[in-house]
């Protein structure tokens, strides 16, 4: 580590990022993480997530957790963990993360890494753009109604601000659930959105003009 002229070693706080990546040189920042470095983060969070090869590990650093997962199955099984991700520049170095589209079907997935569902839906609302047809593929490769729904649902809130048409919602439509599922698994109650079988949680759904009380 360098320090910056006129701080002491003790005094400079080191980025866990950073620590992140000389830990482990093959790291592709995800969840929070990767809402941070997008510049999209709608909170501050401790946790410093990544996934790489190798065994899953965690560790303590100056403040902050800093949590090593394996690459998700369905896309490790196929060679295309590097899929969906963009070089992104980390305080002069240059880092892996998962782009928005992953970003978004991953926090879905598993909420508890990005902060939340409140967390993921105010971050991503604020992405730049989507690919539709990668958030398609991605949604291909992990084969799960529930994402297809939940990803479906948030393209039809925003669908101004991704210019997301009413062919684009249908694609991913028959996809849907056969039958409600809760976005949150072991939860009860929620807002149950119609159109994607699919139940929020309740703060979440408050405003949308199909739901109905779980």
């Amino acid at each position: 580590m360098v320090t910056p002229p006129g701080r002491s070693a003790l005094t400079t706080h080191v980025d866990p990022f950073l620590v992140a990546l000389a830990a482990r040189p093959d790291a592709i920042f995800s969840h929070h993480s990767a809402l941070e470095l997008l510049g999209a983060a709608h909170s501050a969070w401790s946790t410093c997530t990544l996934y790489c090869s190798g065994a899953r590990m965690e560790w303590e650093f100056d403040g902050s957790s800093i949590r090593a997962v394996p690459h998700p199955t369905a896309l490790a099984r196929c060679g295309m963990t590097e899929l969906g991700t963009r070089r992104v520049e980390r305080r002069g170095s240059i880092v892996r993360a998962t782009g928005p589209e992953r970003t978004l079907i991953e926090g879905f997935r598993q909420p508890s890494l990005v902060g939340g569902v409140s967390e993921l839906v105010a971050s991503a609302a604020g992405f730049a753009t989507l690919d539709i047809d990668l958030l398609a593929k991605l949604l291909e490769l992990y084969a799960i109604r529930r994402l297809w729904a939940a990803v479906g649902w948030f393209l039809e809130v925003n669908a101004q601000s991704f210019a997301v048409s009413e062919a684009d919602l249908l694609r991913f439509e028959q996809h849907r659930p056969n039958a409600p599922q809760y976005l949150v698994r072991a939860t009860r109650g929620g807002t149950f959105i119609a159109r994607w079988n699919l139940v929020l949680p309740q703060e979440i759904g408050k405003g949308d003009p199909d739901v109905g009380e779980s």
